[in-house]
């Protein structure tokens, strides 16, 4: 098990409800499904919470692009919230990739973000990965990761075996590939303006 961490993740998503105020995070998942993918065109970067590692270290700050006054609101601001959280996640991927690891199967908690289906269609679609939501947490997850990585579990079925299944998300359709490419220019111009 790898473990990836995006320090502005989710938090992002906890301001994003803060700054609108009176919605729960069930409404912002119902405005964020009535947008096409993309996010008619907003892209934000989630990177507020400081330096990157993903990102080399580096802090670019956290950023909404895209904005038209006359056709935007909450519900674009929404999608492209969740949408950033998991083109960031996708970004670390492929750092990971990079490394050899084959990403076929993402195995998480039925909590936080992954109680969301926008961002779990959204990063199942992005990642071409079945994503597996257990009845447990991220530190659980975590330690059973390394309990695999530290031989007490003889394979990774053996360190999940008890955990009960929740929900299993297979890639869907829809252009999650034009989505990401666009955020990911957007990531590529910020990085280059922080030099």
């Amino acid at each position: 098990g790898v473990l990836l961490c995006i320090n502005g993740a989710g938090i992002l998503n906890a301001w994003t409800k803060r700054l609108l105020g009176d919605l729960s995070y069930k409404e912002m998942d119902r405005l964020a499904e009535s947008v096409a993918i993309g996010s008619d065109g907003v892209t934000v970067l989630p990177f507020g919470n400081g330096a990157e590692r993903v990102l080399g270290n580096r802090n670019v700050g956290a950023q909404i692009g895209g904005l038209d006054f006359n056709r935007h609101d909450r519900s674009q601001i929404c999608r492209a919230v969740q949408e950033g959280i998991v083109f960031s996640f996708m970004y670390g991927m492929e750092v990971m990739a990079e490394t050899g690891i084959e990403l076929k199967t993402i195995r998480a908690g039925f909590a936080n973000m992954f109680m969301s289906k926008i961002f779990c269609d959204t990063l199942a679609g992005v990642s071409g990965a079945t994503i597996e939501l257990y009845e447990t947490d991220g530190a659980l997850g975590a330690a059973r990761g390394a309990g695999f990585g530290a031989g007490i579990f003889p394979s990774l079925e053996a360190a999940f075996a008890q955990l009960d299944l929740k929900k299993r998300i297979e890639p869907g359709a829809g252009d999650y590939q034009a989505a990401y490419a666009a955020w990911k220019r957007r990531l590529e111009q910020a990085l280059a303006e922080s030099n």
